[in-house]
């Protein structure tokens, strides 16, 4: 992730983009996972429009074959999970916009944590930090108010030709759901089957149940055709190629019953997500953008995250 904001509408920032596409194209990746930002503006046509835009740039340089996935959040403000209706008609209509941009980059995937808004964590009306139990019970009702809307979403993106895939994101980033086992509960009371999962290696070695229920999981959410998406991240949002992942027993029940894309999911230290992912390490320094220095540059990263992905799908003999 080299930005959380791709100013679809910055014709400037748009060459940018293409620069990064053609240096990772360099090293075997095909598709990319565009961070669609969130704007108070609100005018969702202009939006759809500019990532339209985004789009046909990209076609012009002859990028017609590079497949895009987006990467949506809920917020604050926009909030399915809200206990008033009027709030969740508002979250409702932004994420439906959403999906439209998905469909307007010829997207066929959205994913990211859109039932409870990302880093949002609860507290009483006294401003006390609501945890364990009581949180477990706070976000019930807020999972049943979620699942009241979202087959409406569902429908909405079946029409466009977007799958939504809801994030499971560890316990120290966000409230919930945190575990695969809590959002395949959420999803029990979702009828819209275009409404699935996205796996990610990170938030399932870190707060995951083991591998044999995983296994048994994964072969769940395939028979319900809700494993939508899967990204390979270091547990510790550094390196993917030195970072401590139980490849195998991550990647074999997946690949058993999955054939649909795998993202590399690697964070820049950018701003946006220093505080929320707690980074410590130094910046993958961004060539062009970047002064450059002795540690490692973010295309070298990248460039062994895919070598690594490589030699651990080869392992179990699946062809990329």
């Amino acid at each position: 992730m080299f930005t959380t904001d791709l100013k679809p509408s910055d014709l400037e920032y748009r060459q940018t983009v293409i620069k990064h596409i053609k240096e990772l194209q360099q090293f075997g990746y095909n598709g990319f996972e565009f961070p669609i930002a969130f704007h108070e503006n609100k005018n969702y046509k202009k939006d759809i429009e500019d990532y339209a835009n985004l789009r046909a740039t990209l076609d012009s340089q002859g990028f017609k074959n590079v497949k895009i996935s987006t990467n949506v959040g809920a917020t604050r403000t926009f909030d399915l999970s809200s206990p008033y209706p009027e709030q969740r008609q508002a979250a409702l209509k932004y994420l439906k916009s959403r999906i439209d941009i998905t469909a307007a980059l010829r997207g066929e995937i959205m994913m990211g944590p859109i039932v409870i808004p990302y880093g949002v964590f609860p507290t009483t009306d006294f401003n006390v930090p609501i945890w364990s139990d009581e949180l477990q019970e706070h976000l019930a009702i807020r999972y049943r108010n979620a699942q009241t809307i979202f087959d409406e979403l569902g429908q909405h993106a079946e029409q466009r030709n977007v799958k939504l895939a809801i994030e499971p994101i560890t316990h120290w980033e966000t409230p919930g759901p945190n575990k695969l086992s809590q959002l395949i509960e959420f999803l029990d009371g979702v009828n819209s089957k275009q409404v699935g999962v996205v796996i990610d290696s990170a938030h399932e070695t870190l707060d995951g149940d083991g591998p044999e229920i995983f296994r048994e999981q994964v072969a769940y959410l395939a028979k319900q055709k809700r494993l939508h998406y899967v990204q390979v991240s270091p547990p510790d949002r550094g390196a993917l190629h030195t970072s401590w992942l139980p490849w195998q027993s991550f990647l074999e029940p997946i690949l058993e019953v999955y054939d649909g894309p795998i993202a590399v999911e690697i964070f820049n230290a950018i701003p946006a997500f220093l505080n929320s992912l707690r980074l410590t390490r130094r910046k993958f320094w961004i060539p062009g953008e970047d002064t450059p220095n002795k540690y490692p540059s973010a295309y070298d990263i990248a460039n062994e995250a895919i070598k690594a992905t490589r030699i651990q799908l080869d392992k179990i003999g699946y062809s990329c």
